[in-house]
């Protein structure tokens, strides 16, 4: 088995390797640009492994005329652009001890001893320049078998970053054989350590759960987090039970994922601020949660939502009560977000002021959206 596709064969990419083994230094392509080229899935992240020193790495980029960024100096990492696209050149290494997220490391000369330090089997594959795969774990079997396993000890792996646990779950969504359930040694393992994720940052949780749910199907991984008390750890509340008829309801829709939509399946508080989403994030959850209780039908809620949010909510009530959509949902969905109300503050004034106007406004809109949005200027002021 080799690796191959556009990203390995362009010049930038051979570019940085050559700077490296031109002057004596091994080069390796690791992680998910070999495990991604191997599944045939889109190569984002260009990173290489070498046994050159950070500073040799800065001192041949700069000799090769590429920009170099010492981006994780300290820990062995350097940025090197070329083509206008970053490869992260990092030199092998081993931890010496770690505690959380930090950890102290030490620079190796092998990727044997690079590849113990990793997370999973399937992220501890190398490659050559030439294409070909170096697997010192025996991660290939795992990453054919579509099964995500720990790399030695899940439970030591874990404590060394409790971000691991979510890692494990987020990666069976998007690498996993969907029929052959999860690793049992590792799911025990993130059982056990549930408690470690009250160690994370929220912006980290966040992210990492934002990927998981950008799965095309992470129904399998969230059911095994609710299993094993992982999702109550970090979605205090949230259940799984919609997240599989949600997902068929996308499918029948032609909609891609969207994890503000998915998070508000999961239901529980509103956890915006657990997993410090962006204020658009925020509101949109608000707003879908607010919608699924509101008794109105997809023409209101296109009016008051717009077009994608209405068509969220729509589909999360359809889960909630395991029905189709109402039929023609889309199409009065679109007439809703398309309607104007026709009556404005200035046609109730000098007249009424103040609450008196609002909430007069108020039972006009209510009228007009009950007519179907029908009755004009003339049949609400009449």
């Amino acid at each position: 088995m080799r690796v191959t596709g556009e990203w390995f064969f362009a010049d930038h990419t051979q570019s940085v390797c050559g700077m490296l083994t031109a002057a004596g230094h091994r080069a390796l392509f690791v992680g998910g640009c070999v495990r991604n080229a191997l599944l045939g899935a889109p190569v984002t992240d260009i990173d290489i492994a070498t046994d050159a020193r950070p500073d040799r790495v800065m001192e041949l980029a700069e000799a090769a005329g590429l920009k170099a960024v010492a981006t994780g100096f300290d820990h062995g990492t350097v940025t090197v652009i070329a083509g206008h696209l970053p490869h992260e050149v990092t030199t092998f290494r081993r931890d010496v001890e770690t505690f959380g997220r930090h950890a102290v490391v030490a620079f190796a000369e092998t990727a044997d001893e690079d590849a113990h330090r990793r997370d999973f089997t399937m992220n501890a594959l190398y490659a050559t320049p030439a294409g070909e795969v170096i697997d010192p774990l025996g991660g290939l079997p795992d990453l054919v078998a579509r099964r995500v396993r720990f790399i030695d000890d899940a439970d030591a792996r874990i404590r060394e970053d409790y971000l691991r646990i979510l890692r494990f779950f987020r990666f069976h969504a998007w690498y996993g054989d969907p029929g052959g359930g999860l690793d049992p040694d590792g799911l025990a393992a993130c059982a056990a350590n549930a408690d470690g994720l009250a160690h994370l940052s929220r912006e980290r949780v966040g992210a990492e759960i934002k990927k998981l749910l950008s799965a095309p199907d992470p129904g399998q991984s969230v059911g095994a987090m609710a299993q094993s008390g992982v999702l109550a750890h970090s979605l205090p509340g949230a259940a799984p039970d919609l997240l599989a008829p949600l997902v068929d309801l996308e499918r029948s829709w032609g909609l891609a994922a969207d994890p503000i939509r998915r998070l508000a399946a999961l239901g529980g508080e509103c956890h915006a601020e657990r997993l410090r989403l962006s204020k658009a994030e925020g509101r949109k959850l608000a707003r879908l949660h607010d919608a699924m209780g509101r008794p109105d039908g997809p023409a209101a809620l296109g009016y008051r939502l717009g077009l994608t949010d209405a068509r969220d909510a729509v589909l999360l009530r359809a889960a909630a009560l395991s029905t189709p959509p109402p039929p023609g949902a889309l199409d009065d969905i679109a007439r809703g977000a398309a309607a104007e109300f026709p009556v404005t503050a200035g046609d109730l004034m000098p007249a009424l002021s103040g609450p008196a106007l609002g909430e007069r406004l108020k039972a006009l809109e209510a009228r007009w959206i009950a007519s179907g949005f029908t009755l004009t200027r003339d049949d609400l002021l009449g």
